[in-house]
């Protein structure tokens, strides 16, 4: 078998040398194809391919000229299917003060411009334009977070949700494996696609009504969030309430003479399930027509493992939970270390793995202790304002898992690049938190440690729910004493933002004098972001927190932005020539929690 014909086709050569004249399901992405578990249009073709379904992938479509990508497929079987790839079009396309990238981590030569600006919308259009009579399904991180009625930051106004633009017949959201094939077995088996209303973990528009009952919700109209922006601050807690069960209701959004129904999602999947993912037969590897080039987001997780999926955190910024769940799935050590075998195979392989974790990475194996409790909680986040007496945050799988790791003849070291939750071992009279913390700083840092404490201040941290600052001083004074008892200068690295809803300049001087204290000079920065789907959004739109009904400052004027952000150069006054930090895209997550702060699906 060549070398390309082992991936999924994307050229009707392609179809042609793998004995296919159509395929049942054409699937377009805004990003270049990676054959890899970490990028989402590859595991959902691979998921359909193990279903007994043929697949084609058409990554990143010419949208401007005779549309000739859209059309050297021809027609699919079943549906096509539309993902703008690992991020958010918009939140890839341009900065926190709507200046244009002029790169892409997702394009070979990490150039941009291989992608439209609300790529889903733009690529639905042409296809039903095309093809009206075929199918049409969404997924992905930018449909799954646009489903219902959400504020644009780019257009800075409230849109409805992504299915009316797009005219797409059906939205799955969330990660999207079980939904697609029943969706598929369904259009096999010869229903019409208006008759699918009952599949978990989608949404679609319909005239039918809707009356609300014990497993049934409807938000206010979209039309009257338009009028009265707290109403959409209501229908937010409501969604986030919902996405945070492990039993959630249908939700109905009305619109003047429609309504946007939404299904409840999958219950969590299991760690079979997970495994399984894993075992499927990626190439691991960009598709050979981008031979020469480099794809960074591949670069940056070539090397790495993804050990679980999903985050309690519940950070009101983060869009993480929105998308792959609030409830921790983890792979078995067995998938781990066979993927860390795989690895090693790899001629390029030097004995060293750029990170093991998730979208946050000691959360691996962390579950509620009695899970009828967890089946009566709505709260969005099981570690804020303080850890959940029912959550069982031991770093004991971790620790054994990180031993087998470094006990492989062939791992030289096993670096931890995600983000760490600092606040689920801060309490240090606990053995296998300081165990945890020691075996990290010993055997599992570069010379730099990430966390993200995010602010110093109280009063943004409370808005951001993240734990009190005191928590990270006392993380470096630990840090600081690891570094003398092994005679080490490794560093530890903190995230940090501004201009979050209910930071004002006089919070963020505060934090410049606080961090000038600790000698910290930030290199890991960003100016606040709004998305959508995220509680600091809605309250960036509404100037409300919904869960309090009481007003929060908001910093929407770019001069005041760019104020806040310059007191993380407080040493600039001082000297005459600082680096530059790195700033950061918003926190979105891909597939299965790799590039940790983008999503996925």
């Amino acid at each position: 078998m060549s070398q390309v014909s082992s991936f999924l086709p994307t050229s009707r050569k392609e179809m042609l040398a793998q004995g296919k004249s159509q395929v049942d399901v054409i699937l377009f992405t805004g990003d270049a194809y990676v054959d890899h578990p970490s990028f989402g249009a590859a595991v959902i073709g691979r998921v359909l391919e193990h279903a007994g379904y043929s697949v084609a992938i058409v990554p990143q479509p010419n949208w401007r000229d005779d549309l000739r990508d859209f059309k050297k497929l021809g027609e699919p079987r079943l549906f096509f299917a539309v993902t703008s790839g690992c991020m958010d079009s918009m939140v890839n396309h341009y900065t926190a003060n709507k200046r244009l990238r002029s790169d892409d981590a997702y394009s070979a030569g990490d150039t941009s411009g291989f992608r439209p600006d609300y790529a889903v919308k733009v690529y639905s259009q042409i296809i039903k334009k095309l093809y009206p009579n075929i199918p049409l399904i969404l997924g992905g991180i930018e449909a799954s977070l646009r489903r219902f009625a959400h504020y644009d930051y780019w257009s800075d106004s409230l849109m409805p949700s992504i299915l009316f633009d797009s005219g797409a017949d059906l939205l799955v959201y969330g990660m999207g494996e079980r939904p697609i094939v029943d969706i598929a077995n369904r259009l096999r088996d010869g229903a019409a696609i208006g008759s699918i209303t009952n599949i978990l973990q989608t949404a679609f528009v319909s005239k039918d009504s809707y009356l609300p009952d014990d497993k049934t919700i409807e938000l206010y109209n979209f039309n009257d969030c338009l009028k009265q922006a707290p109403l959409f601050g209501k229908n937010f807690r409501v969604i986030e309430e919902e996405s945070n069960k492990l039993n959630a209701n249908r939700i109905i959004e009305p619109y003047t003479d429609s309504n946007v129904v939404v299904n409840p999602p999958y219950p969590v999947p299991t760690t079979s399930e997970m495994d399984a993912l894993w075992d499927l037969p990626y190439q691991r590897a960009p598709h050979p027509r981008y031979k020469g080039k480099r794809i960074p987001a591949w670069d940056m997780i070539k090397f790495s493992v993804n050990i679980h999926q999903g985050c309690f955190g519940g950070c009101s910024f983060c869009t993480i939970s929105a998308h792959q769940g609030k409830f921790i799935t983890s792979r078995s050590e067995e998938s781990i270390l066979k993927e860390i075998n795989k690895i090693s195979s790899d001629p390029d392989f030097k004995g060293y793995l750029t990170d093991l974790g998730g979208p946050s990475a000691n959360m691996y194996k962390m579950q509620g202790k009695d899970l009828n409790i967890c089946a009566k909680c709505k709260k969005p986040s099981c570690i804020f304002p303080k850890i959940c007496g029912n959550l069982q945050a031991d770093h004991e799988p971790l620790i054994n898992l990180y031993e087998k790791v470094r006990a492989l003849p062939y791992i030289k070291k096993a670096f931890i690049g995600s983000g760490i939750r600092y606040d689920l071992f801060s309490d240090w009279s606990f053995a296998s938190n300081r165990q945890y913390f020691e075996d990290v700083f010993q055997h599992h840092v570069s010379g730099r440690l990430k966390v993200a404490p995010e602010h110093t201040e109280d009063d943004v941290l409370k808005q951001m729910r993240k734990p009190p600052f005191k928590l990270f001083e006392e993380l470096k004074v630990k840090f600081d004493i690891l570094n003398r008892k092994y005679s080490l200068k490794q560093q530890l690295i903190p995230y940090f933002i501004s201009s979050h809803p209910g930071c004002n300049l006089q919070h963020m001087r505060l934090l410049a004098n606080r961090i000038k204290s600790l000698k910290i000079r930030p290199e890991q920065i960003q100016d606040f972001t709004p998305t959508p789907m995220t509680l600091a959004s809605a309250i960036f739109y509404t100037g409300i927190d919904p869960y309090t009904d009481k007003p929060v400052f908001v910093e929407r004027d770019k001069e005041g932005k760019l104020k806040q952000r310059d007191n993380f150069f407080w040493y600039k006054t001082t000297e005459s020539k600082a680096p530059r930090p790195n700033t950061r895209r918003s926190k979105q997550n891909t597939a299965h929690g790799k590039m940790k702060r983008k999503k996925r699906r």
